[in-house]
């Protein structure tokens, strides 16, 4: 993918035109799949119905394929990867959701969505309470010691800033002093460690770094103006540059000068190690998605077909 990748248009699905902004995670779980006892194919998105793979299916380890479910802990919001369709709705959607109710659909179980907040998720895995993370993370090799990745999704890192820029933020030193907002337990959140060595090689003071529990705090801090900008994926900080207010509040600021340099990793569904089979039936069933066009028409539902990746790979993050 493009490192420098760009939104273009914007879906008009009815969400809340303030981006994340006011929305919270709420205790609900969100089905995303049929039962196990449900009907054999169902539409995922509008025009693309997905049908199960009986082979694929009865490649699931046995405890899963008969309890029909698989536990899937997310963050929400963290649009457009996963959000509510509305305010006040425990309805999510998004481009995970949607990918994950095509996966459990293909297989022929039910994902089960349950909102928790993002630095809990591995360990809530790690603890047996859920079976998947599938959440926009990053693949990164320390993850890996605390579960496995199918890699489905490519994106870079981003700035949000307030409209037109207004700090001029144009490289990656221009943060150097300032105050910049960060969700915490994110790969951004390393990534902005990093750069306070950039800093320090330029006789520049550090990155003042505040870190949240939810990126929508970050950027209510960023409208405060607590931060004058905040660090994420480029897609989202896309997404949200332009849904807020109507795209009146925040821009972006992308590219290699601007974000600093970085070893591009995918974004990978955590699959708990206690059970490879799993791991291995999802990148099978992704892989399936991807070979008959399914996984390419859902990022095209969001306009994001750039960062698509060729290969359901398994652990190829650095």
């Amino acid at each position: 993918m493009p490192r420098q990748f760009r939104l273009i248009t914007l879906i008009s699905v009815p969400l809340l035109m303030a981006g994340s902004l006011v929305l919270t995670a709420c205790g609900s779980e969100e089905d995303a799949g049929p039962s196990s006892d449900a009907a054999k194919s169902a539409e995922v998105i509008p025009g693309v119905t997905v049908k199960t793979d009986s082979k694929l299916r009865a490649g699931l380890n046995p405890r899963i394929r008969e309890r029909g479910v698989v536990q899937v802990a997310t963050d929400v919001p963290y649009p457009p990867f996963e959000m509510y369709t509305q305010v006040g709705s425990r309805q999510l959607t998004g481009i995970d959701y949607d990918l994950g109710r095509a996966i459990a659909l293909r297989l022929g179980v039910t994902f089960k969505f349950s909102p928790q907040k993002f630095d809990g998720l591995l360990p809530a895995v790690q603890a047996g309470k859920f079976d998947v993370v599938m959440s926009a993370m990053t693949d990164k090799k320390e993850r890996q010691s605390a579960v496995d990745f199918v890699d489905y999704l490519n994106a870079g890192p981003g700035w949000l800033v307030k409209k037109g820029n207004p700090t001029g933020l144009d490289e990656i030193t221009d943060v150097c002093g300032q105050a910049v907002g960060v969700q915490s337990g994110t790969n951004h959140q390393q990534l902005l460690k990093d750069r306070q060595a950039t800093c320090r090689a330029a006789g520049l003071p550090p990155i003042k770094v505040l870190a949240f529990a939810k990126d929508s705090e970050a950027q209510l801090a960023l409208r405060s103006g607590r931060v004058v900008a905040d660090y994420l994926d480029e897609v989202t900080a896309a997404w949200v540059a332009s849904t807020t207010d109507g795209g009146k509040t925040f821009s972006t600021v992308t590219g290699d000068k601007a974000v600093g340099p970085h070893n591009p990793s995918p974004m990978g569904i955590g699959i708990s190690k206690t059970d490879p089979q799993l791991t291995r039936s999802v990148q099978a069933a992704l892989q399936s998605l991807m070979d008959d066009g399914t996984y390419t028409k859902i990022l095209e539902k969001y306009h994001v077909p750039g960062i698509a990746i060729p290969k359901a790979t398994v652990n190829a993050g650095s």
